[in-house]
């Protein structure tokens, strides 16, 4: 590995570190038997729109089908989402965000208001977002490159 290679690997490697301190910050503030991969299901859902598969969402997040099943399972019981048949196959599922769902993702997010002024009062608001466009491009070459 050159050195550009090497620094490059580094970028991966703080991008990771970053995610690991972020996600424990953002789970001390979710409510009590909500983990982060939870959360990041409703995301989806909220982003991207709901009425997919519990297989399109697995293939979503690279898990294992079974993963997104306990997951979804997990949701269901709070009421966050509702399963409902497929219209045109008879053996899946379609995953719905209810309004509970939508109320908790909400919350989840006003929740992390306080770290993220603190981020902003100490580091800068306009050097933080200006991160955003390259971590934008690289998130989506990532995801349409997902095989190399």
């Amino acid at each position: 590995m050159d050195a550009q290679d090497k620094q490059v690997f580094q970028v991966f490697t703080e991008v990771g570190i970053i995610n690991q301190l972020t996600t424990a910050i953002f789970a001390a503030r979710l409510p009590d038997g909500l983990h982060p991969s939870h959360f990041s299901l409703l995301n989806n859902l909220v982003r991207l729109g709901d009425g997919k598969t519990p297989l399109a969402l697995a293939s979503a997040f690279q898990v294992p089908k079974t993963t997104m099943t306990h997951t979804l399972s997990v949701l269901e019981k709070r009421g966050l989402i509702r399963l409902a048949p497929h219209e045109t196959d008879g053996r899946s599922k379609l995953v719905y965000l209810t309004d509970s769902g939508r109320e908790v993702h909400q919350n989840a997010i006003h929740a992390m208001e306080q770290p993220i002024r603190k981020m902003t009062h100490d580091l800068g608001a306009q050097e933080i977002i200006g991160l955003l466009p390259m971590l934008t491009t690289l998130r989506a070459y990532l995801d349409d490159n997902r095989d190399i």
